[in-house]
């Protein structure tokens, strides 16, 4: 008698290594299909960025192959997930439908409405949660809420890690990465074995399946930056990534001197591990178990110190994911309720500038460039380039945002929204009014100018104080633009601006936490 028949949906975990619904379905039956659908809904999007399509693409050649490595296949499906999943489980025969849980308002919607015309069918589904350590639910304040301040979040995020990981597996609740599967069964849709019912054949044959994955040119949306970028698709680069940067070793790895590398933006000093969290082709697990091993190594050291800087890291990612998922308006606008009131100049000339890295201020060009060329940008610049849209150009910070989303290959709803409502103090900040001076940032993250140089070249020659500070006499700057604003004024133009919102309004409440 042939094993029942499962089928796994990838959406942001494209990896078989660690991916806790894919071993559920594996422990319960050798005979699971996976599959990836190409959703309209997510493609058409214009801020969906060809740096992320790049990724996408790669991933899924890669992910495929590993499929075929254990004994199965990845389907790759193109339409809305409602339709086509049901039409897929029931040309297959699939009884189970499993998948790993989302945070964003989109994808929870969805997921109800697939799982229920699944279910409309007769068909089971199992999904839990695999892109955080602790779910979003676990976590609770002493009077039953969701976190708003990151403080106490980490805390309480710490000693839920630290006790789960004395479960050992995570097929077991533990952190524990699981083996990828193997000895998989396959389908046999040409009818051999036990054939296809005709109805079945038939409905197979509809199918919106294409035999390869589409590049970001065929999409519409090329990108030219993939050797720039330090981002690399899949899930075998994500384990060479997480290897290099956690290192065999005290004093051959970038973690090991985190806490003071992570903000100098001229060198490699942070993972490059982003895309591979957003997409999945490394999980929380993992990059917690490397931590884990590089603190065996470094025991008695001051690396010690570097390595919990980079879990607090980790942990900012789930507080991001947790919010959202706790409050899915957040993807609309400010959690602060004042803030929707505030008269938001919007100069189009100054957004443009801002964008091309053009504002002639030489730290935000540097960075903006990077992120234009590569996909990627610098988390500490991130900060300085979202601080001088919001408090020098007075622009609104979800203009901001969906620029980054439009250009980002770690794009990814939920830390993307936090770090701009943080930058522009409407979100869950207990330090609301945080103002970056763009000089006093180059002057201590990039002394000698270094990042600036690489990324505005037309500058090289310039005295390192004035690439610093801004202050480019017109000679010098053979073609480079005047500072479109003075920081100090602009400054107390912004303060002012604040000083007038009103400060009533009742705290948001959370609206999520349901399952599908």
């Amino acid at each position: 008698m042939a094993p029942p028949r499962w089928l796994f949906w990838h959406r942001r975990d494209l990896r078989l290594t660690d991916n806790l619904g894919l071993a559920a379905a594996a422990a319960a039956t050798p005979a699971v299909t996976g599959v990836f659908v190409l959703d309209p809904g997510i493609l058409s999007s214009p801020d969906l960025a060809p740096a992320r399509l790049w990724f996408l693409g790669e991933s899924l050649r890669e992910l495929a192959g590993r499929w075929r490595e254990a004994g199965s296949r990845l389907l790759l499906a193109e339409g809305d997930p409602v339709e086509v999943l049901p039409r897929l489980a029931t040309a297959i025969g699939a009884e189970v439908v499993a998948w790993n849980r989302d945070v964003e308002p989109y994808g929870r919607e969805r997921d109800r409405r697939v799982a229920a015309a699944l279910r409309g069918l007769g068909l089971k589904v199992l999904v839990d949660w695999d892109q955080v350590l602790v779910a979003p639910e676990v976590l609770r304040t002493g009077g039953g809420d969701p976190y708003r301040v990151y403080g106490p979040f980490l805390r309480s995020w710490r000693r839920q890690v630290e006790s789960r990981a004395t479960l050992g597996s995570a097929a077991a609740g533990g952190l524990e990465p699981v083996a990828a599967p193997s000895g998989l069964v396959d389908l046999s849709p040409e009818g051999a074995g036990d054939p296809w019912p005709r109805e079945r054949q038939q409905l197979w044959d509809s199918l919106p399946l294409r035999q390869t994955v589409p590049t970001g040119a065929e999409l519409g949306a090329p990108f030219a930056g993939a050797a720039l970028c330090p981002c690399r698709p899949g899930e075998a680069a994500a384990r060479a990534q997480l290897e290099a940067f956690c290192g065999a070793g005290p004093g051959d790895a970038p973690l090991l001197t985190y806490d003071a590398g992570r903000n100098i933006p001229s060198r490699a000093g942070t993972s490059g591990l982003s895309a591979a969290l957003k997409f999945g082709t490394l999980s929380p697990r993992q990059a917690w178990a490397a931590a884990q091993e590089a603190r065996l190594l470094a025991r008695g050291t001051e690396a010690l110190e570097a390595i919990s800087v980079w879990e607090q890291e980790l942990a900012w990612r789930e507080f991001y994911q947790q919010a959202l998922f706790h409050f899915p308006e957040l993807a609309e606008g400010p959690y602060r309720p004042q803030w929707r009131h505030f008269p938001w100049q919007n100069e189009p000339r100054w957004l443009e500038a801002w964008r091309d890295g053009l504002t002639g201020v030489p730290i935000v060009d540097a960075a903006m460039r990077q992120l234009n060329a590569s996909g990627w940008m610098h988390n500490r610049c991130r900060m300085i380039v979202a601080s001088f849209l919001v408090k020098d150009l007075i622009c609104d910070w979800r203009l901001g945002e969906s620029a980054f989303m439009a250009r980002l290959v770690d794009g990814d709803l939920a830390a993307n929204n936090g770090g701009w409502q943080w930058s522009a103090s409407s979100g869950m900040d207990p330090k609301p009014l945080r103002i970056f001076n763009p000089a006093s940032q180059a002057a201590k993250f990039d002394p000698e100018a270094a990042y600036i140089r690489h990324w505005v070249p037309e500058l090289a020659h310039v005295d390192t104080g004035d690439l610093i500070s801004g202050a480019i006499q017109p000679m010098e700057r053979r073609g480079y633009p005047a500072p479109l604003v003075d920081h100090k004024h602009q400054q107390a133009e912004f303060k002012a601006l604040h000083a007038a919102l009103p400060r009533t309004g009742l705290t948001p409440s959370p609206s999520g936490g349901s399952k599908p």
